[in-house]
């Protein structure tokens, strides 16, 4: 498992991590969203020892990662955001070797390539340079890396940026995958419906702090909806009502879209102030709308 507690760190006079604090149990899926620059990242290299924090406290698993930073290392998988393999050695070399640095022996370290291959359609590629794979070959093998030693904490920092549908796929199947076999899964991503496919728990960041957690409808209950309506351009359209008026704005010339907590009434309200759409579309609130309520950098 995975617990921050009051994470600090400062850049250029910034704080990016501003008492940051999350908690990821065995066999939990948590997503960690929010803008740019709201401390994502540099939590990630926070825990995977790559950058140390002012003040607060890291535990992986029950050991302090700020004070034993090699053994919390040995437990967990990284992939970070940027691409980091070794362009000169093969695929095959490359998970060989993050399998030895999980504490796997030749012939252990064999099968854990092998399977980790087959899983993330690498197996055609094993025997290529690093440096001549192709971009979603490159996020497959960066993320088989994480992956190979089988940790018990993993770090997924963006790993489907840029990536194919297939290679998006075959990372989520993956993770879930590692999630059911009792791993701790940090993922980070800008690519909500991601968050819907793994079924994951929420975690929304906001200028280095987590101002929500929960699963995804506990933090959308709360959020209006969206009633949708085209009109027919011919006929003349009527007056809003004043309860109306403040959540309804235009969408192109003959379109109409209200907010709302109940959309029943407030479909009621339209057509007794004499609307008669064509068309009624009725969209509850989603990850979208989280992101935007919560995400968003402070004004």
């Amino acid at each position: 498992m995975l617990r921050t507690e009051g994470l600090v760190k400062s850049y250029g006079g910034r704080r990016v991590l501003d008492g940051f604090g999350v908690e990821v149990a065995p066999g939990e899926i948590a997503g960690l969203i929010g803008h740019n620059g709201a401390g994502k990242t540099t939590l990630v290299e926070v825990v995977s020892g790559l950058v140390r924090p002012e003040a607060g406290a890291v535990t992986v698993c029950g050991v302090d990662a700020l004070r034993e930073p090699r053994a919390a290392r040995a437990l967990l998988g990284v992939a970070p955001q940027e691409l980091a393999l070794y362009p000169t050695v093969t695929v095959r070399e490359h998970l060989g070797l993050f399998a030895g640095l999980a504490g796997l022996r030749r012939a252990a370290a064999r099968r854990a390539v092998a399977t980790v291959a087959e899983e993330l359609m690498l197996g055609d590629v094993l025997d290529r340079r690093c440096a001549v794979l192709s971009g979603g070959q490159r996020r497959r093998a960066q993320a088989a890396s994480a992956m190979v030693g089988a940790p018990r904490l993993l770090l997924l920092d963006e790993p489907t940026a840029g990536a194919d549908p297939q290679t998006r796929q075959a990372l989520l199947t993956a993770v879930r995958a590692r999630a059911a076999a009792g791993a701790a899964v940090l993922y980070t991503t800008h690519y909500l419906p991601e968050l819907v496919d793994l079924d994951a728990t929420l975690v929304v960041a906001r200028d280095g702090r987590v101002v929500a957690r929960g699963d995804r409808a506990a933090l959308t209950a709360d959020l209006p909806g969206e009633i949708r309506i085209t009109l027919d351009p011919a006929r003349t359209r009527p007056r809003l009502t004043d309860a109306l008026r403040p959540r309804t704005r235009e969408d192109g010339d003959d379109a109409l879209r209200v907010a709302t907590f109940d959309p029943p009434a407030d479909l009621a309200a339209l057509l007794s102030c004499g609307y008669a759409p064509l068309t009624v579309d009725v969209r509850r609130p989603d990850l979208d709308d989280l992101y935007a309520a919560l995400a968003q950098p402070a004004g």
